[in-house]
């Protein structure tokens, strides 16, 4: 089966869990990104569906982290929201951190007929989770920025935005339109303008449904990492399994260069 596989073209990453938790990078990774997948013939897109900062933000705590990394490879699920927001032509109450909201500049809120939901602590709570209730009872769509149910954080696991968007899924009898991994769409997005088919395309992650499910949806090859959010036996919670499972993202590295050039 794998002999039919095209030669590889781009490496999509994910980066939160995979190049860094918080503010620790994953032993090895700037090495691994710079010494030698650089030096590889690949498209290189980082990936991810935080939306606790803006890309401009994500941007210096990665280069703080010493990773070499450029703005225009940064693909985020804040982007991809942005451009459905544009597309719908719709003013969104914005449910997201106020350090994503740099990457909404220009998006008007004013009377909101739309409600977008990120990770966002603070906006969580009884009164805000009404108004955006109220707001899609009133047929304004529901956006959901990504459905994680949880990421990991310094002190533990952390609930993500999917349990409260199910939430108001749940109170409204509505579905939402979800814009991150691991939507089909994302993967595709993220790909767009690189002149590369998804069977020319590898992810690496560390959320098994979302990253590595999404990608093999998207007709990629998907590596799942044992770093950042990752619980033993996650590689059977999906199904096909992922095409490996890498301790850690310099091992993923390794392996694309040894086998898949």
């Amino acid at each position: 089966r794998m002999a039919a596989r095209r030669a590889l073209k781009a490496v999509l990453v994910d980066l939160s869990g995979t190049l860094h938790v918080e503010d620790s990078a994953v032993p090895g990774a700037q090495e691994a990104l710079k010494r030698q997948l650089r030096s590889a013939p690949v498209t290189i897109r980082f990936v991810t569906n935080t939306t606790k900062e803006c890309k401009r933000d994500l941007l210096e705590r990665l280069t703080k982290l010493g990773f070499d990394i450029t703005e225009n490879e940064i693909f985020t699920s804040l982007t991809a929201a942005r451009n459905l927001l544009e597309q719908k032509q719709v003013r969104p109450l914005l449910l997201v951190d106020n350090k994503a909201l740099p990457d909404f500049t220009g998006i008007a809120t004013d009377d909101p007929n739309a409600v977008v939901v990120g990770l966002a602590p603070e906006h969580f709570h009884y009164e805000m989770m009404n108004r955006a209730f109220r707001l899609i009872l009133d047929g304004a769509p529901l956006i959901a920025i990504h459905k994680a149910r949880y990421f990991k954080k310094k002190d533990g696991l952390a609930l993500g935005p999917g349990p409260f968007v199910a939430g108001l899924e749940y109170a409204t009898d509505t579905k939402a339109t979800v814009v991150g991994k691991p939507e089909k769409t994302f993967f595709l997005e993220a790909l767009r303008g690189t002149d590369c088919a998804p069977e020319e395309a590898v992810m690496i992650g560390d959320d098994c449904r979302d990253d590595v499910g999404g990608a093999q949806n998207a007709g990629m090859r998907g590596i799942l990492v044992r770093t950042g959010k990752y619980r033993p036996a996650d590689e059977d919670k999906i199904n096909p399994a992922p095409y490996l499972t890498c301790e850690n993202f310099p091992e993923a590295v390794e392996h694309i260069l040894e086998h898949l050039l």
